[in-house]
This record gives C-alpha cells, structure tokens and sequence, in this order.
C-alpha cells in the first residue's frame, strides 16, 4: 500500500511539472526538458555503459540552436531523416536479435542519433508550423495520448490479455493489451480534437496511432537496453516510477515520427 502511495504521489508530481511546464510558457518548457534531456542522457549512458561529457556538450549545444537559432531546412531534414532511419534500424535489433550490439562506436552513434536528436525533436513539435507559433496543447496532447495508451494496454493486458507480444523482451505486454491501447487512444484523440478545436479529427487520429504504435516501440527498445544491462530501472530520481529516461522512453522514440509526420502535413497545407 505505501509503495502504491508513493507510486502515484512520484507520478501525479510528475505530471503536474510536465503540464505546468508546457502551458506556462515556451521558455519554462524548454527549460524543464533540457533538465530532462541531460538526466535522460545521464541514465542511458549508465545502461550502455558509456562515460562520455562530450554528449552533454552536443545536446546542449544542438538543444540550444533549435531554440535560438533558425536552423536551415535541408539540414533539420537530413538530422530528422537520419534520426528516423536510427530509430527504424533499433526496432530491426528489438525483433529480430538478441543483444543489441552496443560495440563503442555504435554506443556514440545511438546516443545522439537516437536520444539526442529524438529530445531535440520533442521540445519542436509544439513549434512545427511555418511561422513557428509555440502551440502547446499539441505537445501536452502527444503526452496525454501516451498516457491513455500505457494505461489502457496495462489495464486491457491485465484483464484480458493472454498472448505476449515480445516475452523475452517484456514478459507481461501482450497483444491484447496493444489493441487495447491503441483503441483507447484513437478515442481519447477525439476528445483532444473537441476541447482544443485543432487540426482535424483525422490529424488527431493519425496522431494517436503514431504515439500508440511507436511509444510501445521505444518502451519496448527502452527495456531491452535495461535487460542487457541487468537493472530494472533507468535510475531512481522518480519514487515507484524509476529515471526520467524510464516515463519518457515512449514518447522521445514516437517524437521524430510525429514531427515528421506534422510537418509533412505542414509543407503540404
């Protein structure tokens, strides 16, 4: 029972932070997740066993350009279509081997092509429009889309699941509990459509399968790094919950493919 209270104390603060970060302004947002983004990085360098400052100084200095900069179109598009191309190339070794090889130079690679640049694409997909107006209901809406799916697909899982969806990665996912998720979710986009008034229904939909499928993806890729390195948890700043790299391995893998995914839609208005 004390865990339990704990749990939800560590993650209903969590939240608070998040969305008060979000909608009090740009700066505060940008400000928590480059507090984030180093944590982050602290902790998958912890299971990969890598011990590298220069990372730091590429995020920073990579987080900070996509701030302060107007980075050119051709060389946002190569890093995003590089980043995609990492992350797609994760979910090759997710399926279809054992052990990721995490061999040194691979170790570097992944890290900013994987972690680095998925956290810089995060903090950009409230800004993805041409005149880039700071939107933040579509960032808190990539959250809440996330949630409903992780809590649905457990809970769905829990009840009524009984075939595993990858069991030597993550015995207790099935593939019930991944429908139910993503159904879940294709609700709850509606319902983001209905009190923010933006995009379509449609877009929101879109949107819910790209953070349903591809957040269970980076989950998943999240736990296999873990069980290569023999720990359960990322680390321990969060009470029941584990690292910051534990609550945002979802939706730092889904970032690049929804911001992707609106600016194509984006270009193409």
């Amino acid at each position: 029972m004390k865990e339990l209270i704990t749990r939800s104390l560590s993650g209903a603060l969590y939240v608070v932070l998040l969305l008060a970060s979000i909608y009090t302004s740009q700066m505060i947002f940008q400000g928590v997740f480059l507090v984030f983004g180093i944590l982050a990085i602290y902790e998958f360098q912890k299971l990969i066993h890598l011990k590298n400052w220069s990372l730091y100084l590429i995020f920073v200095s990579c987080y900070g350009a996509s701030i302060f900069i107007d980075i050119p179109e051709y060389l946002r598009i190569s890093i995003l279509i590089i980043t995609l191309v990492t992350e797609l190339l994760l979910v090759k070794d997710l399926i279809t081997i054992r052990i990721i090889p995490m061999f040194e130079k691979k170790k570097y690679f992944v890290s900013i092509f994987y972690l680095i640049s998925s956290l810089v694409f995060l903090v950009m997909i409230p800004e993805y429009q041409k005149n880039h107006t700071y939107e933040p209901h579509i960032i808190a809406g990539a959250f809440f889309l996330i949630w409903i799916n992780d809590s649905f697909a457990f809970l769905v899982g829990k009840s009524l699941g009984k075939n595993k969806l990858l069991e030597r990665i993550s015995p207790k996912k099935t593939i019930e509990g991944l429908l139910g998720g993503i159904i879940f979710a294709m609700i709850s986009s509606y319902i983001l459509y209905y009190f923010t008034q933006l995009l379509s229904p449609v877009i929101w939909l879109c949107m819910s399968l790209i953070m349903s499928i591809f957040g269970t993806l980076g989950d998943l890729i999240q736990s296999k790094f873990k069980r290569q390195a023999g720990v359960k948890d990322s680390g321990t700043i969060m009470p029941g919950h584990g690292g910051i790299y534990d609550r945002l391995d979802s939706v730092i893998f889904a970032a690049p493919f929804l911001y992707a995914f609106l600016y194509i839609l984006n270009y193409v208005s």
